[in-house]
């Protein structure tokens, strides 16, 4: 009987224990979670304990040496990704990433390059791909029901939904706040059903005008002495198929709903948006908007997780590609230089 593969997690923070570890361990016996390292020893001994995981290690290069690890998730802050990501490509370890991939994108093109180099697997945290609505308007595009994909729009706003724990508003660690933490996931959502085309140009604006100050928390008490990250940010981004794509995200804003998030896609031959799914065209001389009898209710986090180890014991490709981050995090440090000089970015 085969071995079960072997995962090892960075980070023993709310991702981790959240939707890593509890979704490997639902896998079945072809996994087996062994060992979990964090910077600080006691929060890995703790995790560990909690779900009974043999080895807990405050140091993760010394995790990749001692244990014979197949594959590796990093659940850590944004400004170590890169390192150790690499460093568990180079002890052999697929790696699974949160998003966003790294903090810049000379970090990710060397993950890529390192990954390339070693043969294995380096894939992202983006588990919206795996949400059935994602998953069927998917299906719609590649059967060619909306034609040519040329315009996207994304938003993922908070009212005040500033999150009160972690590291989150923290710009040194993270290297951003509401783009990189929910719009993220809402921008790859679109650029996925895009066909992840090639960035050209992007104008970008940030905003820092609630976070700063005390107010009603509905994710927990910022600490609004120390909040370093954007709480507002906003772009267009052209593509160099002619396609382009409008986007913004709020941590917190003076807006009607305390959470919404929204991604619409326009194609020649039909359009659709997304949470919830509708679908609009015109047919046999009248305008149709098409929308399910019914969505399964998944956990996309766990799906994601369990496409990992998929693509492990298949040798399949991982929904999330190596160049993909590469893509996306182009966009991202070209919306922040953007927002900094005032003037749009030329990617390439």
């Amino acid at each position: 009987m085969p071995q079960p593969i072997r995962i090892g997690i960075i980070g023993a923070g709310g991702i981790a224990r959240s939707a890593h570890i509890p979704s490997y361990q639902s896998y079945g016996q072809d996994v087996e979670v062994i060992a979990v390292a964090n910077h600080n020893k006691d929060k890995a001994v703790e995790c560990a304990e909690e779900f009974s995981i043999p080895h807990a290690y405050e140091d993760e290069q010394q995790m990749l040496e001692e244990q014979e690890l197949d594959a590796v998730s990093i659940c850590t802050p944004n400004k170590f990704h890169a390192s150790q990501a690499i460093a568990a490509l180079q002890a052999g370890c697929h790696v699974l990433c949160e998003k966003p991939p790294a903090m810049t994108v000379e970090e990710v093109e060397k993950m890529t390059l390192e990954a390339e180099k070693v043969g294995k697997f380096l894939t992202y945290g983006f588990h919206f791909r795996f949400q059935p609505e994602v998953e069927t308007l998917k299906k719609y595009i590649d059967g060619h029901e909306l034609g040519e994909i040329y315009a996207a729009q994304t938003h993922y706003n908070r009212r005040r939904g500033i999150p009160g724990w972690g590291v989150f508003t923290n710009k040194e660690l993270q290297g951003g706040g509401t783009l990189i933490d929910n719009g993220v996931h809402m921008l790859d959502t679109a650029l996925y059903l895009m066909g992840y085309p090639e960035p050209k140009t992007v104008l970008g604006a940030t905003y820092q005008k609630i976070g700063q100050r005390p107010g009603v928390g509905l994710m927990g008490e910022w600490d609004y002495e120390n909040f370093s990250v954007e709480d507002m940010a906003r772009g267009m981004i052209t593509f160099e198929n002619g396609s382009s794509l409008m986007f913004e995200s709020t941590f917190a804003a003076n807006v009607e709903e305390l959470s919404s998030k929204k991604v619409s896609v326009i194609g020649d031959e039909g359009g659709a948006d997304l949470f919830p799914l509708k679908i609009f065209q015109e047919k046999y001389d009248t305008l149709v908007d098409t929308t399910p009898a019914y969505v399964e209710k998944r956990d996309a986090n766990e799906y994601l997780i369990h496409d990992f180890i998929e693509c492990i014991l298949h040798n399949k490709q991982p929904l999330s590609s190596p160049s993909e981050g590469v893509r996306i995090q182009q966009i991202i440090q070209a919306l922040y230089e953007s927002a900094k000089t005032g003037e749009a970015v030329n990617i390439n």
